[in-house]
């Protein structure tokens, strides 16, 4: 016969809806804390509890260390008395000694009378958490307790459930005592217990009805894709069969609605349109729309499609306050634009009439009906009716004629654009090859410093790694991008450059080079000693007087020139010097650049007062 300990713990699980290993659990942890203050034992002391649920006996253990002469009877224990409890215990080792007192049973129900109470109310507390958050995204019943303006008091049997009033249906009316089905939201942990939060507004609500009432959709042979939900008015719910010959909107809505509508009743009259999914968003979108009829869907972009109804279907497809277009669009995850069939034909026949190419599109057999259609729009214009099929099939197919046409010439652009594209990238990297190619080979045997730049803007040049005027030239291929893309210059520094340059190219382009001198062996005269800077230009073709005029014409694009050129360089006579500009900076000295034969080379010439020190005579090599 079991003890009244027992029978005492049996009632106390029963009370509060606990497992028996929880309140023993719960009793053994406040026997634990009771001993540690009855005896002073050390929070770093190991000590433990153990209880018979049927004879109601409690014993007390505390780890102790096995020693031969015990100095400290709380955490020592001799080796005799060790080898009574642990018949293998030596000296050293740690074992658990039983140090129950005498009476402990009633020491601890003094002592531990209010601790074993909290710890119970805490064990339940927590299994009752555990308990209904499992049930987090499932269906309870439970019967109203109390009505207030902030919400509805539901006792779900041990806890209390809150059902605000934004989870409740509009319309709906709650009376006390009255049974009511929800939809567990929400599951928080609190001092006071879980706190439960019911729904019957969220859309799972309705997936977990269909679930009880279909068996299809429970078994698995039919899948639930999508469910939007306007509470207590409309909802839509997108329906796939995963078998074979199963028909998915028949099993949800059940032998003469039968199913569909023990579900409408639950969710207080709300009216709600089971469709089938398709793969085609052009299918799934025209029955997304029921139950009004589509005579097309036109996708127009990204997510995005006009859908053309009759006219006496425009008011049905739209719904009240736009509600069942809104639906749909939400259901299918695209933006959905709805014409009527006259909105649709006008603009079709507008676009026939005003492009020819159109017209060949479409074919004689709709050209020949042009004037029955235009006579058709202004009919249901001036009293919009239900279409005939013939007339139905008729409007369709030049509607749906004229899209074809417009998606098939957006097709062909986006065909042709990366071509287009890549023939502009091939014409820049040509006109790029040619004027590298215009480039005399002079001007990489003319060293930088020839062009007379500035110290500063002449360091930067050449911390680029530009040691000829060539190589400066390359970098004009790409416009003044190529000099700015130099480190340190700027837009002053780019026009010193350009200014600089332009002196080169223009004499270039008046003093052609002349051709070297042969020496009797029939070598050329220039093959004797090439410039350093020479030997590291690029090689380059010869280059034609186009691709040089070319070149020359690049460098000096958008600027006037007002410079005077002669034919013959030696007959040239020094221009006046330049007065002072208008912000005090002395002009540029002349300079000429001419072939001297002797050297084989191009070299710059400056260009001295008459009478000086005769007329030019020194060249600047």
């Amino acid at each position: 016969m079991k003890s009244e300990f027992a029978l005492a713990l049996n009632q106390i699980g029963a009370e509060r809806s606990l497992p028996r290993e929880i309140i023993t659990r719960v009793i053994e942890s406040a026997l634990v804390q009771s001993y540690r203050k009855y005896a002073n034992v050390m929070n770093s002391q190991n000590v433990a509890a153990m209880v018979d649920m049927d004879s109601g006996d409690m014993r007390v253990f505390v780890e102790k260390e096995v020693v031969e002469e015990v100095m400290d009877d709380r955490t020592e224990v001799s080796l005799e008395d060790a080898l009574k409890q642990k018949p293998d215990a030596v000296l050293g080792d740690c074992i658990m000694v039983d140090v129950t007192p005498k009476d402990f049973g009633r020491i601890a129900a003094q002592n531990a009378k209010q601790l074993i109470v909290q710890k119970l109310r805490e064990a339940e507390r927590d299994f009752q958490y555990n308990q209904f958050v499992e049930r987090e995204g499932e269906i309870v019943r439970g019967m109203v307790q109390s009505v207030t303006n902030a919400g509805v008091v539901v006792n779900l049997g041990r806890i209390e459930a809150t059902l605000p009033r934004k989870e409740q249906i509009p319309g709906e009316k709650y009376e006390v005592q009255q049974h009511v089905r929800a939809y567990v939201a929400e599951v928080k942990r609190t001092g006071r217990g879980p706190q439960v939060t019911l729904s019957r507004t969220h859309k799972n609500f309705l997936r977990r009805l269909l679930e009880i009432e279909v068996p299809e959709i429970a078994n698995g042979l039919v899948e639930i894709k999508s469910i939007i939900r306007e509470p207590g008015s409309r909802s839509k719910i997108a329906v796939a069969a995963l078998q074979p010959n199963v028909d998915p909107v028949g099993a949800c809505v059940g032998q003469r609605g039968t199913r569909i509508q023990n579900i409408i009743n639950e969710l207080h009259g709300e009216k709600i349109d089971v469709i089938e999914w398709s793969a085609d968003p052009t299918v799934y979108i025209a029955k997304a729309l029921g139950p009004a009829k589509v005579m097309a869907v036109h996708p127009i972009g990204d997510k995005s499609a006009s859908v053309i109804v009759p006219n006496d279907q425009l008011s049905l497809a739209i719904g009240r306050e736009g509600q069942n277009a809104r639906l749909a669009a939400r259901l299918t995850g695209w933006r959905i634009d709805i014409k009527s069939s006259s909105e649709a034909l006008g603009e079709a026949l507008s676009k026939i009439s005003e492009n020819p190419d159109l017209q060949g599109w479409v074919g004689d057999e709709v050209m020949q009906a042009l004037p029955a259609l235009r006579e058709l729009l202004v009919r249901q214009r001036a009293l919009p009716t239900a279409l005939t099929p013939e007339e139905f099939t008729l409007v369709k197919r030049v509607v749906d004629g004229v899209h074809a046409y417009e998606v098939a010439r957006r097709s062909n652009a986006d065909k042709v654009k990366p071509v287009i594209r890549e023939t502009q990238a091939e014409e820049r990297r040509q006109a790029r090859q040619a004027a590298l190619a215009a480039i005399p080979q002079a001007a990489y045997a003319m060293p930088l410093e020839e062009l007379g730049l500035s110290p500063r803007v002449a360091q930067h040049i050449i911390a680029a790694g530009i040691v000829s005027v060539g190589q400066l030239l390359e970098h004009s291929v790409r416009g003044d991008e190529g000099f700015l893309a130099i480190e340190g210059i700027g837009p002053k520094a780019l026009n010193e450059i350009k200014q600089a340059l332009d002196k080169v190219v223009g004499q270039w382009k008046v003093t052609p080079e002349a051709a070297p001198a042969i020496t009797g062996d029939g070598s050329s005269a220039s093959a004797e000693a090439k410039p350093a800077a020479e030997a590291a230009a690029p090689k380059v073709e010869e280059t034609t007087e186009e691709a040089q005029q070319y070149f020359i014409e690049a460098m000096s694009e958008g600027e006037e020139e007002d410079e005077d050129e002669d034919d013959e360089v030696t007959s040239a006579k020094p221009a006046k010097p330049k007065k002072k500009d208008a912000k005090g900076k002395k002009p540029a000295k002349d300079r000429l650049l001419v072939y001297d034969e002797e050297l084989g080379r191009v070299v710059t010439q400056h260009l001295r007062k008459p009478g000086r020190y005769g007329d030019l005579d020194d060249l600047e090599i």
